[in-house]
């Protein structure tokens, strides 16, 4: 939501779970080097990444974490490039979700913003949106940064835990900053 509200703003977003999520879909270019690594039985039947079958290796075998991302990272940030090329916007904001935890984002960025809220609302949302239960969203959750440390690394926080006003507010401010800085003084 937060990136959406950037972008009818005139930012130019880039989401690195949906190039993730292209990669990994039919077709993706991801596809066959997972198939080769993982096996048949990690792509489903209708050629696209087994998510839920991968999540769970990934879960019991953290070096299986290493090799899924050692596929992906390069073909996102690869991908990420080319779409910074080709932007068009006030600026350009980046959607990493794991920003932390991949290490090299934040030297390629100007700024970090966190989106933050309350680590109850956090699992309450992923369970909405995924159909995980409340113990799944907490292993994941433990498996990335803390809370502390992502807002220990942004230079930006939103959050994200009130209304809708009250979150549009805030990224009207941001956005003004962020157009600023990059020289587009709109007011």
């Amino acid at each position: 939501m937060v990136s959406d509200l950037f972008a009818m703003r005139g930012a130019a977003v880039i989401d690195t779970d949906l190039i993730a999520h292209r990669l990994t879909a039919v077709g993706g270019s991801a596809i066959e080097p997972i198939r080769q690594h993982f096996g048949d039985e990690f792509i489903n039947e209708s050629g696209a990444l087994d998510r839920p079958k991968m999540r769970e290796r990934i879960f019991k075998h953290p070096q299986s974490k290493k090799i899924l991302e050692s596929i992906l990272h390069a073909m996102i940030r690869h991908a990420a490039t080319a779409d910074i090329l080709t932007a068009s916007g006030s600026y350009v904001l980046i959607v990493v979700p794991l920003l932390i935890e991949s290490g090299h984002w934040k030297a390629e960025v100007q700024r970090v913003l966190v989106v933050d809220c309350p680590e109850q609302v956090q699992v309450e949302r992923v369970m909405k949106r995924s159909g995980l239960s409340a113990d799944q969203v907490r292993a994941i959750m433990a498996a990335q940064a803390s809370r502390a440390t992502r807002l220990a690394a942004a230079d930006d926080v939103i959050l994200n835990d009130g209304s809708t006003t009250d979150l549009e507010n805030q990224v009207d401010r941001l956005h003004q900053s962020y157009c600023t800085l990059a020289g587009n003084n709109l007011l």
